[in-house]
């Protein structure tokens, strides 16, 4: 990682849930040390949280997702780190030996019941879990044609007729 790419103040994280498994990786560092948490990072100056969210899991986990709804964000005066539930592409699990020092796929239930799964992970797989309307992507180009915007409405239609 370039650190003086990266934005300090913007950081992603991303639920992927396949065949009833959610992809989690053991951090080892920091105050999730030896937890297992959902993949993300920082997002690079220049980079859409999208973008951001495909290159940290391709990175840390070798697994190629693709962001969908928004499904979690967490923000104070200094920060914010936005959750998305993703979409599995492809690829096969495993560590970068870096950032995590393992990476799996756990029965759904069964990561919610672990000691070692943090409060805000179990969260964010709930969240994921759940099949309300909520915040949906819709392709924006806004008014800036050289800058990258992603625009999050409500999905019903009813509020926009």
């Amino acid at each position: 990682m370039n650190n003086e790419d990266t934005n300090w103040g913007q950081s992603v994280g991303g639920v992927v849930i396949k065949d009833g498994k959610v992809l989690l990786a053991r951090h080892t560092y920091g105050n999730g040390k030896g937890m297992l948490i959902i993949p993300g990072g920082y997002v690079n100056y220049g980079e859409t949280p999208q973008q951001a969210l495909r290159r940290e899991y391709l990175e840390e986990t070798n697994i190629e997702v693709e962001a969908q709804d928004i499904i979690g964000i967490r923000f104070n005066m200094h920060d914010w780190y936005v959750v998305f539930r993703a979409e599995y592409i492809s690829g096969d699990a495993r560590s970068d030996h870096d950032e995590n020092s393992e990476v799996l796929w756990l029965d759904v239930e069964h990561a919610l019941s672990r000691d070692d799964v943090p409060e805000l992970t179990k969260k964010m797989i709930g969240s994921a879990l759940e099949k309300r309307d909520g915040l949906q992507y819709e392709d924006y180009e806004g008014s800036v044609k050289h800058a990258p915007y992603s625009l999050y409405m409500a999905s019903d239609r009813r509020f926009y007729e």
